[in-house]
């Protein structure tokens, strides 16, 4: 089989075009917060970054200003001082209160006919 210049061309075009368009560019810090379990209570900084929690039960406290809050599970409790981006909700019974911000929510459980809480509450 031959190889051709053209064809090298449109192979290294098409992973270009993937790589710049693959993904949007992040904004959020380095130094995420993933807390996965059963049961854990803990109170964290978020530093300007995403606070992911993944499990059942958990309590989490996130003090200070997060770029996004992700929960995964169910009958997770979490406390959010300030959200800049997103607050995203996968599971059944997941409970997100936050202080401050205009995130955008979005509650995939529900879309499945599962019943979430996420609410803005007074600081």
């Amino acid at each position: 089989m031959k190889s051709t210049s053209a064809g090298r061309l449109l192979v290294v075009g098409a992973l270009g075009f993937a790589a710049v368009f693959a993904a949007p560019p992040a904004s959020a810090e380095n130094g995420d917060t993933h807390i996965t379990g059963v049961g854990m209570v803990q109170t964290i900084d978020c530093k300007n970054a995403t606070v992911f929690v993944n499990g059942a039960n958990n309590q989490v406290n996130a003090i200070g200003t997060c770029w996004a809050v992700t929960v995964q599970g169910s009958s997770n409790v979490v406390v959010v001082d300030n959200v800049i981006n997103d607050i995203t909700v996968y599971g059944y019974d997941q409970t997100v209160f936050y202080k401050g911000g205009e995130p955008i929510v979005w509650d995939r459980g529900r879309e499945l006919g599962m019943t979430n809480r996420i609410n803005r509450v007074p600081a």
